[in-house]
């Protein structure tokens, strides 16, 4: 089969063997794939990777129909539309463990549901489980113009979020947030960014944070963040280190919570991904879940789409289709 491999010069297509489904695992038909930033680095291989080995199909997230089912698999049959995640996405076939697989409301597009697995399972986890939403709290997506900040801006809404602020650094992205359910949309280097916040919030602060940005801004985040207020850190494109006021943290008495995928086992991954089901299901399948979708390019021309995501100048996510 054609797959997007890891090599030591980055993607390229090659042809290799389709995968073997394992017993509790079903073997898809790739309709869709879904880019992430991980995947820019995934595609380098590297001896002791797991998912950046040389001559392995990368792609964290997809969506198809279903093969094969293996032996210990219940719940899906060859035939069934499912968005999976997991590794080998980017290629005409993957397994996918599946308690990591859901299955497709019947109007949902194979594009539109492969790019939404890992947004869903990401900001769930962030919002829900690790952030303790309650409805008629405050939320701040930083860095809400990717695939996983618009997901995590709608998911608020939807879970009854009273006031959304979204940041961006760059002024056209910036400027559509508020079409993704940002009540409120900030550039975070502004020299006015913690007092818009507080100003928003009457003085006291956001009750939750979602962090995908990392590095210098944190204290100022921790500023724009109520007492008591919780910060979840996602991701590190800011940078992974930075000067931390522990005072102020404690004056705060902030909860700070960091989370990755990498260090989780698979029991783990299939709870965070019933969970989202159950929270997150219904408004998938009415339609007021959906991600926008900057650019589709061609399995063929993977290597394309991430120069496009390098480049960092799109808004949404990125899809491979056939």
């Amino acid at each position: 089969m054609k797959a997007g491999i890891a090599s030591e010069g980055g993607l390229v297509i090659a042809d290799i063997p389709a995968p073997q489904p394992k017993p509790h695992e079903v073997l898809v038909r790739v309709r869709a794939a879904g880019l992430n930033r991980a995947d820019l680095n995934a595609a380098r291989a590297r001896s002791h990777a797991s998912h950046g080995a040389a001559g392995s199909a990368i792609g964290m997230e997809w969506a198809g129909e279903v093969t094969e089912a293996g032996a210990e698999v219940k719940g899906f049959k060859p035939g069934d539309r499912v968005m999976c995640s997991g590794v080998g996405g980017y290629a005409e076939y993957a397994a996918a463990d599946a308690g990591r697989t859901i299955k497709l409301p019947d109007d949902l597009a194979f594009e539109d549901a492969g790019v939404l697995p890992l947004a869903l399972l990401t900001m769930h986890d962030a919002l829900v489980t690790k952030g303790r939403l309650q409805a008629g709290e405050s939320v701040l997506i930083q860095g809400a113009s990717s695939g996983v900040g618009i997901a995590g801006m709608k998911i608020a809404k939807l879970l009854g979020a009273s006031l959304v602020i979204g940041t961006s650094a760059n002024d056209a992205r910036r400027a559509r947030l508020r079409e993704f359910g940002a009540d409120l949309a900030l550039d975070p280097r502004g020299p006015g960014f913690v007092d818009e916040v507080l100003q928003a919030t009457g003085g006291k602060g956001v009750h939750l944070v979602v962090d995908m940005v990392s590095g210098p801004q944190v204290n100022d985040l921790m500023k724009a963040a109520a007492v008591l207020g919780r910060i979840v850190n996602v991701g590190r494109l800011g940078g992974a280190r930075a000067e931390f006021d522990f005072d102020l943290h404690a004056l705060r008495r902030i909860d700070y919570v960091g989370v990755t995928f990498r260090t989780r086992s698979i029991e783990e991954v299939r709870e965070i991904n019933r969970r989202m089901q159950a929270d997150l299901l219904d408004f998938i399948a009415a339609g007021r879940l959906r991600l926008p979708i900057d650019r589709k390019f061609p399995l063929a021309e993977a290597p394309a789409a991430h120069a496009h995501m390098r480049a960092n100048a799109h808004f949404g996510k990125i899809a491979l289709v056939p």
